[in-house]
């Protein structure tokens, strides 16, 4: 299936947690004075415009990035909104993806691999990065495939987004069996993994399995409102990081209760973290 479109969700509240947080590691790998790669499984279209109609049939970044930047946030978010505002340099009115994020942290010497299956994105994707083919590679292919050929990158230094749409159940079981083969080609790589939070058991059942797998990891999540009394929609997301920054829960554990109050849609935001370090 390929009917997802993240245009009419983007800068949404997922978005805001997602992105946070990968900016953050971002931002922690360019710190040492040693290249990295950076891999997008499921990369979308790069940049999205708010004042489409796209967007604008759900206006989902209203509750999102717009209250965010409207709330006065804490300076730990500096890394995310400063990458926004780089992005947006050649793209007013816009809200860019994870690949145009990535790139805002990227030095000559670093490299993005990015996947995209659907065409219509894929097509976009290439077109946002066609000035940039030395340093980003964009290919119309199957991420959790795709990745294969990337690990182990060459610097050994290198973190791996992954967050399909989950349009399919499969996609749950297929993040686990990506995970598992991944960490045998590339075991110390940083993988970063975004879900849905969602009244079914699918979720819960790749969240077992990858605690199972006995990594060091870091377990964030954010419901911006209380589950639907018929059992139906999303209330929130959540992020699970194997092998993340070791500064990264004490950057993100302080400021979860004013991003849930700040982006709550009801009296049932909550945001937490939890982990492992072995």
């Amino acid at each position: 299936m390929l009917s997802y479109r993240h245009a009419f969700h983007a800068g949404n509240h997922a978005d805001v947690l997602k992105h946070w947080i990968f900016c953050l590691v971002l931002d922690y790998f360019r710190q040492k004075d040693k290249p990295f790669w950076v891999m997008d499984t499921h990369a979308g279209a790069g940049m999205y415009a708010l004042d489409s109609t796209t967007a604008n049939k759900t206006a989902e970044y209203r509750d999102g990035i717009l209250r965010l930047q409207q709330a006065q946030p804490p300076s730990a978010f500096a890394p995310y909104l400063d990458a926004i505002q780089q992005a947006r340099a050649a793209h007013k009115g816009c809200y860019p993806g994870s690949p145009c994020l990535a790139n805002a942290f990227l030095s000559s010497a670093d490299r993005l691999r990015m996947f995209e299956l659907h065409p219509a994105d894929a097509e976009l994707l290439q077109q946002q990065f066609a000035s940039d083919k030395r340093l980003v590679s964009v290919q119309q292919k199957d991420g959790f495939e795709g990745l294969k050929a990337c690990l182990p990158p060459p610097t050994k230094r290198g973190m791996v987004l992954i967050d399909p749409p989950y349009e399919v159940k499969d996609d749950y079981m297929r993040v686990v069996s990506c995970i598992k083969d991944s960490l045998k080609r590339f075991a110390t790589g940083t993988y970063l993994i975004w879900y849905p939070r969602l009244q079914r058991p699918e979720p819960q059942q790749m969240l077992d399995q990858l605690r199972g797998l006995n990594t060091d990891y870091l377990h964030v999540t954010l419901d911006v409102m209380r589950p639907s009394p018929d059992g139906f929609g999303m209330h929130g997301s959540g992020m699970w990081l194997i092998n993340p920054p070791w500064t990264l829960r004490a950057q993100i554990t302080p400021h979860l209760a004013w991003l849930a109050e700040s982006l709550a849609q009801d009296d049932g935001a909550f945001a937490h973290c939890e982990g492992q370090q072995r």
